[in-house]
Order: structure tokens, then sequence, then C-alpha cells
């Protein structure tokens, strides 16, 4: 009985710290208001051990947060950006440059500030920041007088808000950009001080492209030995296998392919018992498949009208796909949407239908297919990849004589 009890415990403890692992996959910071909050401070020593030793990723947690440091695989990566509620049915928009931009100089801003800001405050603070010279030439200035800025501010609001940064007392972001109102909220400065996730600060890289820049501020040292040649191998494929919905055997270098090819059932094996996802290999790639949509950010499919749009554009696409043309444009996904909002009339959203819906419904999916790795878009044209061969649909076949 001793014996069965233990057996018992253990799985259990295994069993929490797979789901604890699979909600730092899914929210990379976790504050007490989190329902995952508590499983993670329990097993967080075991957790600090096993994604240092996996991935390379650093976990701090305490009394008031939990924030994993992850650092993607893939740093060209663009295709997965903030994206936040837009109010109402709204389709949701993922984060632009310039929300980015708005973003850090809020950060800046709530740095300095009191317990208890207004939206309004915020904006001040962000045009005087964004006044700065650097920032000016290059290009970017911000008034907050034009109802598309102040939006794009609101959205910011909303990712703090999302983020444990800020806490709503009093007010709402959509009458502040109506001018018809203004919001409160408390600052939680401890949960501001964890979300830089970089390796160094960004004012201490000196290098000024883009690419040269993020590769600096998340380098890792390693020893110019094999064995730190083999672990950056190993994290860099990680990283990938647990961040990436697909990992493609034709976007690896060299080096990696090469390792992977050697240690692929090692480290599946211990990826897939420490996390409880299940690894699915192709020919083209792997796939770790999470069965409990815990770890899962964007599902495929997903309810309502943006959620079907994007699984019949899919299936449209994986015909393409089927039939052997490679490639389709913007345009092509466009008018497939608008003949698909004719079909499902009754089924989606009225303004589904009205004019111009289709571009916004056809760029919504096209940005949920290539974040899962299911197309790549470059400039108009959109290539189908392997994986969204699983979306289409084979002519049925009958089987057996036809009943006399």
């Amino acid at each position: 009985m001793s014996g069965a009890l233990t057996d018992v415990l253990d799985a259990q403890r295994d069993e929490e710290r797979r789901r604890a692992v699979r909600a730092l996959l899914r929210r990379p910071l976790l504050t007490p208001h989190d329902t995952e909050y508590a499983l993670v401070r329990t097993h967080s020593a075991y957790l600090v051990q096993w994604f240092a030793r996996e991935a390379g990723w650093s976990l701090y947690t305490d009394a008031g947060v939990a924030r994993l440091r992850k650092v993607p695989g893939d740093l060209s990566d663009g295709t997965r950006a903030a994206m936040v509620p837009s109010g109402g049915k709204q389709i949701r928009r993922p984060f632009s440059r310039r929300r980015y931009v708005l973003a850090c100089l809020a950060f800046a801003a709530l740095e300095r500030a009191e317990s208890q800001v207004t939206l309004g405050w915020l904006v001040e603070r962000v045009a005087a920041l964004a006044a700065d010279e650097e920032l000016s030439q290059a290009g970017i200035t911000f008034t907050m007088e034009d109802r598309e800025e102040r939006t794009d501010l609101a959205a910011v609001a909303r990712l703090l808000l999302w983020l444990g940064v800020l806490a709503r007392v009093a007010g709402d972001e959509q009458a502040f950009i109506d001018r018809s109102g203004d919001v409160l909220y408390d600052v939680d400065r401890h949960v501001l001080s964890v979300l830089l996730a970089t390796r160094r600060g960004p004012s201490l890289v000196a290098v000024e492209d883009h690419e040269g820049r993020l590769a600096a501020i998340t380098a890792d040292p390693v020893p110019d030995t094999e064995e730190g040649r083999n672990r950056t191998l190993r994290h860099t494929l990680t990283r990938r296998l647990l961040d990436d919905p697909v990992l493609y055997y034709a976007d690896l270098a060299p080096d990696e392919r090469s390792y992977l090819d050697v240690q692929r059932g090692l480290l599946l094996k211990r990826l897939t018992e420490g996390t409880g996802l299940l690894a699915e290999v192709r020919a083209e790639g792997i796939a770790l498949i999470d069965p409990t949509r815990e770890a899962t950010d964007y599902g495929m499919p997903e309810e309502g009208t943006e959620g079907h749009a994007t699984l019949l554009l899919a299936e449209y696409l994986s015909e393409r796909l089927h039939d052997g043309e490679r490639a389709a444009t913007v345009a092509d996904a466009e008018r497939r949407m608008a003949e698909l909002a004719v079909e499902h009339k009754h089924h989606w959203r009225k303004n589904a239908k009205e004019p111009g819906a289709e571009r916004a419904l056809a760029s919504y999916a096209l940005h949920r297919l290539a974040a899962l790795g299911l197309v790549r878009l470059d400039g108009d044209e959109i290539r189908p990849l392997p994986a969204l061969a699983r979306f289409g649909y084979a002519p049925p076949t009958i089987v057996g004589k036809k009943d006399s």
C-alpha cells in the first residue's frame, strides 16, 4: 500500500510540473491573479532547473510574480506580434511598429510614475518622451491629438492590463479615445521591473542594424568548446520546438540539422516527458502537439467568424497545394474571403458582408496561418507550407458495391 501511494503521489507531482511548464510556455509572466501562479510557485525549484537545462531560459519567481525569460530560437520570426482586443466585435489587430514604440515609451514613463496614474497623464509623458531628437530623426513623432494615435495608446494600456502592470480602478479606454473621459490605473512596479527579458540592456549595445541588435541583446555567453557548441545547438532546437508550432527541417542550418538527426530521439523524449506534449515527426519536420491546449496561444480551429474564416481559407490554400499550385496571392485570399462571406452570411457576423470586410478577415486569417507555421508571407505572395496539408479534404472514396 505504501509503495502504491508513493507511485500515485509521484505521478501527481509529475503531472503538476508538466502543467506548470505548459502554463509558462503560454504565459511567460504570471501574477497571483493567474490560476497557474500557485502551481508554478510550488514547483519553482524544479522549473528553474528544467528550463535552464533544456532551453537555456531563466525563470524568476517570488511572492508577487513568476517570469520566464524566453529567448526565441528564431529571431527573424515576426509572425506572432502582441495582440489585444480592440473593443466591441472588431477584429484584433497585431501590434504595429508604432504601437511597439508607444509601448516602450509607456514603460519608460511608468518607471517614474506614482502608484496611480491616468491615461491622460500617460499621454502627456509619452508625448514628452517622443520629442527626443533621436526619435524625431528616426521619423517617429506623436502628438496624441490624432484619434488613431490615441487608439494605439489605448491598445498599449490594454496590453499592460493583460500583463498585470496596470490594474484599472475607474474609467474606460474607449471613453478616452472618444475624448469623453479618462481612466485611472494602479501601477504594479514589481511586475514592471521584470518585463525586460534580454541578456544585455539595449542601451549597452552599440550595434545599429535591427538584426544585429536582436542578436546582441539575446546572446548567451558560450565557451568555445565542442560541449559549448553542442549545448547551443540543443538549446536553439529546444526553443524552436517549444515555442514554434512547427520546426521545418528546411529552415535549419546544416549543423542544426546534423545535431537533430543524431539526437532527435533523446531530445524529443526529454521534452515530451517534461511537458506532456506529443511529438509528431514527419518527413518535412517536427511539431510538438498540445492535446490539453494549455500551452497553446493560437488555436486552430477556433470559434467565431474569424476562426471559421481562417479554417476555410486554410482549406482553400491547402487545395491549391494539393493541386500543385505552390503559391497564391493576397488578392486571391481576399476574393475567396468575399465568396465565403456570401456562402456563410447566416453564420458569420453581419458586418462580415460589408464592403472591405473581406480584406480585414483575410489579413487576420493570413496572419494567424503564418503564425501557426502553415503559410509563409513574402510581400503579396502566400506560400503554403507542408503542415497546411492537414486542413485539406480529399474527395470521398466509396468502398463496396452499390445496393441494388
